[in-house]
């Protein structure tokens, strides 16, 4: 069984992309569509990685992410920033919030699948 991996993301074309990309790697993927969601996800099931969307309905992936690094047992866990936003300095706000890595969309699959392995290997 591949790797469990929980995507953060709003837009269900993005949900679809991201799925289809995943599984065609063997992981096993977890969607939901708010930051909320996530983290009643994270508190009642293990993940490997976390594909955080950073503009998202109510609580954004940057609080979410910084909600996470609060708790001792979510320190470590690989959260990877998928954002569309290119403005200048926002990469810098949404590295502080605690991501492990930030990648802009459209998404590469290609600098997708391979953060994914470093991070997980």
């Amino acid at each position: 069984m591949g790797n469990k991996v929980l995507v953060v993301e709003d837009n269900p074309d993005n949900m679809k992309l991201v799925t289809w990309i995943l599984e065609d790697e063997n992981y096993v993927v977890t969607g939901v569509n708010c930051a909320e969601d996530c983290l009643s996800k994270l508190d009642n099931e293990e993940f490997d990685v976390v594909l955080m969307d950073i503009s998202l309905p109510g609580i954004d992936g940057k609080e979410a992410t910084r909600r996470l690094r609060a708790q001792d047992r979510f320190r470590s866990l690989p959260i990877i920033a998928l954002t569309a936003h290119a403005v200048h300095g926002e990469d810098a706000d949404i590295m502080a919030s605690g991501v492990t890595e930030l990648i802009t969309k459209p998404l590469d699959e290609d600098i997708l699948l391979a953060r994914l392995r470093q991070l997980l290997n």
